[in-house]
């Protein structure tokens, strides 16, 4: 059951004044649906995306075409094999990534970008853009500098 935070109607407030798509202003009513995770897609969307793994797994085979399942775990050093195989289970289920099976010994599974995976590719590139410009900033007023170094992985988004 959906519980209202603190804050809420003060961000659709924000939102109904701010969002805009393709120079179009998003509805009043589709704005309400944001109310409910299940109806929002923005929040839909960005509950898969939220995590720690898809965007990279993303970027990186948006970069490098079709790849196996060990190649993506070399070029992400610090992600599990169980972690690397639920992200690629669920970004294939969302219909971003295809995974294709060849009928060998041992079996054969490569992993690609879709042409819906494709389509998100220059957002994340956005995005990424955004955090390069802004990671100072951002650092600078969370008082740790050194978080960056902390944090950082073996790959990165841009």
């Amino acid at each position: 059951m959906y519980r209202k935070q603190e804050g809420t109607p003060k961000f659709l407030t924000y939102l109904k004044v701010i969002i805009t798509d393709n120079q179009s202003v998003m509805s009043k009513k589709s704005l309400e649906k944001c109310t409910n995770h299940d109806d929002c897609p923005v929040r839909n969307v960005l509950a898969r995306f939220g995590d720690k793994w898809s965007l990279l797994i993303i970027k990186l085979l948006g970069r490098g075409g079709v790849m196996r399942f060990n190649e993506l775990h070399k070029a992400i050093d610090d992600i599990s094999q169980k972690m690397l195989t639920v992200t690629l289970r669920t970004l294939e289920a969302d219909g971003l990534v295809s995974r294709t099976v060849f009928p060998e010994v041992p079996p054969r599974v490569e992993y690609a970008i879709t042409p819906l995976g494709e389509s998100l590719i220059p957002h994340i590139e956005g995005l990424a853009k955004w955090a390069h410009e802004n990671m100072g900033e951002i650092m600078r007023r969370r008082g740790g500098v050194g978080e960056i170094a902390r944090t950082g992985g073996s790959v990165s988004l841009s």
